[in-house]
């Protein structure tokens, strides 16, 4: 059933988006459905694949580096509390921060596509922090406990208690930081300094007045976006089943 409603929203949206091409909305400015398919179908792999594949592969990167920070600050904050002022400041400030400012600093000092790793690891950094302390500290208190009684130190408590008890944290933080990872790379490639990508492949499309290549690489943008998503549920399921339990 749960599959069921998300195909009858699929197709919804589908719906809705042939209605408002129909209806020239927005000066007619969204193409049809089809024509997008259509224009993705001439377009062929030769200008998806590679930018896809760069694309992913920023976006991986600093899915990785973003989230491993993340998860080893937050461990730091429960081995060590009085840090947990200056780490949630950190947290904050990578979340507020504007890094569409921050991107032309590191493409200057860096250059390359570091901006693209850079932004991704920032879009994944405070999502996935706050829910592993939040995971951590949810830990049942008697099993810690007992931990100790039979003679276990924070180290044992940690990895035999609480790193389980927050498992269900962490994969649905890390489920929103993979979109997320995306999202930055993408706006990395927007930057500039770079020759390929999804993001560079927009700005070509848009540049060219191409509405109907711009939306098909919307669309793998979204596809790709959700790969990650379904990656790290896929993950969830095999590493830690009883998370997918305590979601629904």
């Amino acid at each position: 059933m749960r599959y069921l409603g998300g195909l009858f929203g699929l197709l919804g949206l589908i719906i809705g988006w042939w209605i408002l091409a129909a209806a020239g909305v927005a000066g007619g400015t969204i193409p049809s459905p089809w024509t997008v398919v259509r224009t993705m179908f001439t377009d062929g792999w030769d200008l998806y694949g590679p930018n896809f594949r760069i694309t992913a592969q920023g976006a991986l990167k600093g899915f990785v580096w973003g989230n491993t920070l993340a998860i080893g600050l937050a461990i730091l904050v429960v081995l060590i509390p009085p840090i947990e002022p200056l780490a949630t400041q950190l947290a904050i400030l990578s979340y507020c921060t504007p890094l569409l400012a921050l991107g032309p600093i590191i493409l200057v000092v860096f250059g390359g596509r570091t901006p693209t790793v850079f932004l991704a690891a920032m879009y994944c950094f405070f999502t996935t922090m706050v829910g592993t302390v939040t995971g951590l500290r949810s830990a049942d208190r008697t099993s810690l406990d007992l931990v100790r009684a039979y003679g276990g130190g924070r180290w044992q408590q940690l990895y035999r208690v609480q790193i389980i008890a927050a498992l269900p944290n962490i994969f649905a933080a890390l489920k929103i930081a993979a979109p997320s990872a995306v999202l930055g790379a993408i706006i990395g490639e927007y930057l500039g300094g770079v020759d390929s990508g999804i993001g560079v492949a927009l700005t070509a499309a848009q540049s060219a007045y191409n509405v109907p290549r711009t939306w098909g690489m919307a669309l793998a943008a979204a596809a790709l976006a959700g790969l990650g998503y379904a990656v790290v549920a896929l993950t969830a399921r095999l590493v830690a089943p009883w998370t997918a339990q305590e979601a629904r």
